[in-house]
């Protein structure tokens, strides 16, 4: 090699990578606004939804970082007691740091089959990092609190009966065949995330503790009553939804994780919220409803009840396993089947009873309520807006009190063709109770 060329390689080298660096330097992740608590609620709430988890799974992901968090917080801050082991924290630790930490090395566990949120974690941890000096300041007391939260976490639900990879589906126990016994629903996807509903909770005592009544008999009154509204009001094609309660049931179409979490972040920002209790609200928020949605998730699969489309048209099932094709009619000469009626949204590929979204809707209610210390809970709800662009959140819905995002959500799923009026009913009051006892033995402020 020409000496000339090659002492030109050694001068560029150096030079290629400290403009390398300048690059990579240049776009720096940038942290969410907020306090760290807020920061990394909403870091949780991205690598959640962003890895595509379904929504009851991934409140229980929620609810490992959530959990860490708190740990950590009150560890050094005191005043509540703690949801995990007991940390001692070291004289002068940071909580900025301690955070951090928990945060970081939970979610980061939890997620290292995904390249790109780990990247992203990386790059969120490095940005806060540089926020606190290095978190060294403290001799890095803050990051072992963080750490050990952490880890006391991961430990501590390790086996808890949650499954890889993300919504992947499980076997579970089936019905024979018979009118009211659940059959895959249009597209025809597997069974969503049956395993939802044995994972171990993180409050309660068992999943079947607040498990609902039966849902109602064919032959009763209930039952046609219920038939029909949802066949006239939930319906994609001719329905008797008003436009407003047409963009009710859009509303909540949107991600709850996002939808419950953001509810939290608002109520800190607006009632000036610290650290501490902004960690507990979030944990509140995330553990309560992970409880919430795998108690339903368990109900469902032992009622394993048919979805409105099913009982409404027969015709509207594949040879999946389940039953006979077509279908079966309820034998109930007070309702009439309707070949091709559909819903408005999509069904989701779960049994019906009791509806999900009422549960957590219902238990969140609860949560704020319980938090605020008060029934006027004067807050606002972001959802989808139909007249936005896909996934969008511009459409805000306000409540007063939690009764009435209670009657919402039983409202909105029915016109939505969902769920029927009782399956609503039955979710709300699991909600409530699944979130009465999760706060009554959890979060709770050290006497």
């Amino acid at each position: 090699m020409n000496p000339l060329t090659q002492f030109k390689k050694i001068l560029i080298l150096p030079l290629l990578i400290a403009l390398a660096l300048v690059v990579v330097r240049a776009a720096p992740a940038t942290l969410p606004p907020g306090n760290t608590v807020q920061q990394w609620n909403k870091i949780a709430e991205d690598t959640v939804v962003g890895s595509g988890t379904f929504q009851p799974e991934g409140f229980i992901y929620m609810a490992y970082p959530s959990a860490a968090v708190y740990d950590a917080v009150v560890a050094i801050e005191g005043g509540f007691e703690p949801y995990g082991p007991p940390i001692t924290a070291p004289p002068g630790a940071s909580v900025d740091c301690a955070v951090v930490e928990a945060a970081y090395r939970t979610l980061r566990y939890y997620f290292s089959a995904f390249p790109v949120l780990v990247a992203n974690l990386d790059a969120y941890y490095a940005e806060a990092l540089s926020n606190f000096g290095g978190c060294t300041t403290d001799g890095g007391a803050g990051t072992l609190v963080g750490q050990t939260a952490a880890t006391d976490i991961i430990d501590l639900r390790t086996d808890d009966g949650r499954m890889t990879p993300i919504n992947v589906t499980s076997s579970f126990p089936t019905l024979p065949p018979a009118p009211s016994v659940w059959r895959l629903t249009p597209p025809f996807a597997v069974p969503q995330t049956p395993w939802v509903g044995d994972v171990r909770p993180f409050v309660l005592q068992s999943l079947d503790q607040f498990l609902p009544d039966p849902p109602p008999s064919l032959q009763s009154l209930e039952w046609v009553e219920a038939f029909n509204q949802i066949k006239a009001y939930g319906a994609l094609i001719g329905s008797a939804r008003s436009d407003e309660q047409t963009r009710t049931a859009l509303f909540y179409s949107a991600n709850v994780i996002r939808q419950f979490n953001r509810v939290g972040r608002e109520i800190a920002d607006a009632r000036g919220v610290g650290l501490l209790e902004m960690a507990r609200l979030a944990a509140m928020v995330n553990l309560v409803g992970a409880d919430a949605l795998m108690s339903t998730f368990h109900a469902k699969y032992h009622y394993l009840f048919w979805r409105p489309v099913t009982a409404i048209d027969p015709s509207a099932v594949i040879a999946d396993g389940f039953g006979p094709v077509p279908g079966y009619d309820d034998g109930n000469p007070a309702t009439v089947e309707q070949t091709g009626w559909r819903p408005l949204l999509t069904t989701p590929n779960h049994p019906e009873y009791p509806g999900a979204h009422p549960t957590i809707t219902s238990a969140m209610a609860e949560v704020f309520s319980t938090f605020l210390g008060t029934n006027q809970i004067d807050l606002d709800l972001h959802g989808f807006d139909p007249a936005g662009p896909p996934g969008n959140f511009d459409a805000v819905r306000h409540f007063d009190m939690p009764n009435d995002l209670r009657q919402d959500i039983i409202h909105a799923r029915l016109w939505a063709g969902l769920h029927y009026h009782f399956s609503g009913v039955a979710g709300v009051v699991v909600g409530r109770q699944v979130a009465n006892f999760d706060l009554r033995h959890a979060f709770r402020p050290v006497d």
